[in-house]
């Protein structure tokens, strides 16, 4: 499957504390395999460069017992230096720590997801690859106006500075990252991505144990 900019890297925030989940999400068995395992495997069709930001190392070397990675995938650990309470967890200092990291290895945009959003559709992520050239930022948007903030493409370096200053100002919403000055593409969902994961599977996020069943029921009528 070939896409245009091969300088996009893909990463996947997997250091939330899952409270209400009550364990690792991403480590998480499902029929049989690690939830984050759904999310790769679709991702690995793509052959990109795959950065996987947790919250410590422990984390990492939880999820490499469990899981056998491809090559082309690193790990980030958060970066905490603009932090005052180390106990603090937010999608903001994974993305701050993912952009710091990308930004010194020369990648142009990053396409950033969540763990906790597995049954994602690679036609769908194919059209954000595709039609991310020419735009800053590549972000779906609903009907309602609400944003996927952590299903989107961002421009490495601007938005590094954009999370660098939210953490200063401990402003932490993600849409904080998206800056007037850009030019943003925000893509319709109900227009641009349903025709092409009709149930919108792409955005159905776990939170909870009972999220779980709900999962099940969308994957095998997906299959």
């Amino acid at each position: 499957m070939s896409v245009k900019n091969q300088n996009i890297a893909f990463v996947i925030l997997i250091g939330g504390k899952s409270t209400r989940f009550g364990s690792d999400k991403g480590s998480f068995e499902f029929l049989g395999k690690p939830l984050i395992s759904y999310q790769l495997d679709t991702l690995y069709k793509f052959n990109r460069d795959m950065f996987l930001v947790a919250h410590a190392q422990e984390q990492i070397d939880a999820y490499k017992e469990k899981i056998n990675f491809a090559n082309n995938v690193s790990f980030i650990t958060d970066d905490m230096e603009l932090v005052d309470d180390e106990d603090l967890r937010t999608p903001m200092i994974g993305l701050y720590s993912a952009f710091k990291k990308l930004s010194e290895l020369d990648y142009t945009k990053a396409f950033t997801l969540s763990c906790d959003s597995p049954l994602i559709k690679s036609e769908v992520v194919e059209l954000l690859l595709r039609q991310a050239e020419g735009y800053d930022c590549y972000i779906p948007r609903w009907e309602n106006g609400f944003l996927e903030p952590l299903f989107a493409i961002y421009p490495v370096k601007e938005a590094f500075e954009q999370a660098k200053e939210s953490l200063k100002n401990k402003t932490y919403k993600l849409t904080n990252l998206i800056n007037e000055n850009w030019k943003v593409n925000y893509v319709p969902i109900e227009y641009d991505i349903q025709p092409l994961d009709e149930n919108l599977i792409t955005f159905i996020n776990v939170n909870g144990p009972i999220d779980i069943q709900k999962l099940m029921e969308i994957y095998k009528d997906s299959k």
